[in-house]
């Protein structure tokens, strides 16, 4: 190899030399302002297998109880996400470039799927809660604008990428737009919303464990309840029936995706 093959480091300007300095010092901030040091993990790791041991042997007194909790939480998401993926398509459509009918609606639609994506989905369940009162239909509603945020960019990023010579056959000769999204973009972005519809999933289930802790209902009110009461034998199955949930969605959504994908 010759020394002209060899790359090299191609100098920086002093602007961009200066941001790197910049945020390379944030971040050494960042790690001194949180509180983190090798000292305190020392000391917490006699308590987390303190608790880890009274977590064993679990409870499964209750485990008719935490079944149904569990069977609440898994509807909850399915509802949940199921609803924020048919309200998540047409605002997809309306943000896409190509699609959209006018500048203003596709930044008017991108806005909402930024602001539904930038607000955590604890926050909407908390204000949910407020709403319509504690229960799943809190939740419901907080997976629903989660994933509308969430599968909302996708989509769109999926519908823009498809091949445009289709799309430009089908307007010569006189197609609408719906007949343009219905016969060229739907079908070659299928695979694409599909991984994502099933990844909406996944995070909705995991998501819905979380949203009970605030009073969204499902599992994660019994596992509050648990922790509060320092029940840790019972939280320990809660833990293991969310685990083997989570993992038998994941398995169900990867068989899914390889067989229709």
């Amino acid at each position: 190899m010759t020394s002209a093959s060899i790359p090299r480091w191609q100098r920086t300007n002093p602007v961009t030399f200066v941001l790197g300095v910049a945020c390379l010092a944030f971040l050494i901030w960042s790690f001194s302002n949180v509180g983190l040091s090798f000292e305190r993990v020392v000391r917490g790791i006699p308590a987390l297998f303190s608790i880890i041991d009274r977590m064993f042997p679990p409870d499964l007194e209750r485990l008719p109880q935490i079944l149904w909790s569990l069977l609440v939480t898994f509807q909850m998401a399915l509802v949940g996400c199921v609803l924020g993926l048919i309200f998540a398509f047409p605002i997809a459509v309306l943000a896409a470039d190509g699609l959209s009918p006018h500048p203003v609606v596709k930044h008017i639609a991108r806005g909402l799927i930024a602001l539904f994506r930038t607000v955590p989905d604890l926050v909407w369940a908390l204000l949910f809660v407020i709403a319509v009162g504690l229960g799943p239909a809190a939740g419901v509603m907080a997976i629903m604008v989660d994933k509308i945020g969430f599968a909302g960019r996708f989509f769109a990023e999926a519908m823009e990428e498809v091949e445009k010579g289709p799309q430009e056959a089908l307007a010569a000769i006189g197609a609408s737009r719906v007949g343009l999204i219905c016969s060229s973009v739907v079908p070659q972005a299928i695979p694409s919303l599909v991984a994502t519809s099933l990844f909406s999933l996944e995070k909705a289930v995991r998501g819905s464990v979380i949203l009970g802790l605030v009073g969204a209902g499902g599992i994660g009110v019994e596992l509050k309840v648990a922790f509060d009461l320092f029940d840790y034998q019972t939280a320990a199955t809660i833990v293991i029936a969310i685990f083997i949930l989570v993992v038998l969605v994941e398995q169900a959504s990867n068989a899914l995706r390889r067989k229709i994908i």
